[in-house]
């Protein structure tokens, strides 16, 4: 388990769309919550459901190796990745990104803080709106 203090280290190097050549280590259950990335670092990588596509045998599996993007970063102890080959990024990523990271993709290299957490609404929207198209 990494430490406060070693996250606050780790997280002060790490800008928005860095990318890093990663492996998925873990896809637990496909379509459900998303992947488990080793990018080389003393956390992990993880790219959440909704960046990936809609059906899941689109997704890449375990094993693969590719290239993933600094995505969001907060207090989990977790880098938040988006898969920069657009094989494996959701079609609707455009609209993703300005409902849930209006700044993206101004974002991009700029050092990775302690943002405030997206509310509540903002992260419920488009698990609804995928569930309903």
């Amino acid at each position: 388990m990494v430490t406060d203090a070693r996250w606050e280290r780790i997280r002060e190097g790490l800008v928005f769309g860095q990318v890093f050549k990663g492996t998925v280590v873990k896809v637990p259950r496909p379509g459900a919550i998303g992947i488990f990335v080793d990018i080389g670092l003393d956390v992990g990588g993880f790219v959440d459901v909704l960046l990936l596509p809609r059906r899941s045998e689109l997704w890449p599996t375990e094993g693969t190796v590719g290239d993933f993007e600094i995505w969001w970063a907060d207090d989990r102890k977790q880098i938040r990745l988006k898969p920069a080959d657009p094989r494996y990024l959701t079609a609707d990523f455009a609209r993703l990104a300005a409902e849930m990271r209006p700044g993206w993709p101004s974002d991009i290299g700029r050092p990775v803080r302690s943002p405030a957490p997206p509310t509540p609404d903002a992260t419920d929207a488009p698990l609804r709106d995928r569930a309903n198209g």
